[in-house]
């Protein structure tokens, strides 16, 4: 499960943890220079993400976790997913997997993808131990037969970090066979208004829900070094009807991480408004 990165919903100034970059704002940003972007983050990323969040994903409990998000929601207790004994399943966005091995431990045959092999590598043992299979690829563009899984999920992975996301909701379709389940857990949308802060800061809208421009940072070169896309709840629906998916549940979890703070997800945010948003459809 990928973490947005410290301020993504904040406007520029307003956050006093910002990255020291050159330039951080919103603007429109491509879809390619989105992938590359996402692509170098992760990888210099990887090692320090799992060390810093890796318990919380399940990395010190044996069959790791399927966690949904900051928020604490888990498959065990969600059922999201539906039965997954037997089921052949993708996860993409899988970061190092916890997730992917979690679903191997129920039963099911799964595959775990992602844009990075930096993070790929972090669980790559680990999943060999589990028997999941690990593939790098552009969710965009699966590697995958039409029609091949049962199920296809992941844990903030790809969707909040592409600019072009009805590509990646339409490769999800196309993978899973009629009638199969897909599930994606996103930052809840209502968060692109708030600073991204855990403290009373943190509760007061500063920006418009409705400005769907990317949050980007760039280098001292203008190269797009981060960024993170904007849909509002309404965009989420469409996109899943226009993918050819039928909505079954739009899940917000309640706050269940105790008094853990990640990035901007808090008790005290938590316990207000909604941190995660979770689409769960079927294809149709």
């Amino acid at each position: 499960m990928p973490s947005p990165q410290p301020s993504p919903q904040s406007p520029p100034g307003s956050t006093p943890d910002l990255p020291d970059q050159p330039s951080v704002g919103r603007r429109p940003v491509g879809a390619d220079e989105t992938v590359r972007a996402q692509r170098s983050w992760w990888d210099a990323e990887a090692s320090g993400y799992r060390l810093e969040h890796g318990a919380f994903l399940g990395d010190d409990r044996a069959g790791s976790d399927l966690v949904w998000g900051p928020d604490g929601l888990r498959e065990a207790d969600a059922h999201l997913l539906g039965d997954l004994a037997g089921a052949t399943v993708l996860e993409f966005g899988a970061g190092a997997a916890q997730c992917a091995r979690w679903v191997a431990a129920r039963g099911a045959r799964v595959v775990a993808s992602d844009l990075s092999l930096g993070m790929l590598r972090e669980g790559a043992a680990a999943a060999r131990e589990a028997g999941v299979p690990l593939a790098q690829c552009d969710a965009r563009v699966l590697p995958f037969a039409d029609a091949a899984f049962d199920v296809v999920f992941t844990s903030y992975g790809a969707l909040p970090f592409v600019a072009d996301a009805d590509r990646v909701l339409a490769e999800a379709a196309r993978v899973l066979r009629p009638g199969g389940r897909f599930a994606a857990s996103v930052p809840h949308p209502l968060r692109w208004a708030l600073p991204d802060v855990p403290g009373p800061e943190g509760l007061t809208a500063t920006h418009s829900y409705f400005d769907r421009r990317a949050y980007v940072e760039s280098d001292e070169h203008g190269t797009v070094t981060y960024a993170e896309h904007h849909r509002t709840v309404g965009d989420w629906v469409r996109l899943l009807v226009g993918a050819g998916f039928v909505v079954r549940d739009l899940v917000e979890p309640e706050w269940a991480s105790g008094d853990a703070v990640w990035g901007g997800w808090s008790r005290l945010r938590g316990e207000l408004l909604p941190g995660t948003l979770v689409l769960v459809a079927d294809r149709a």
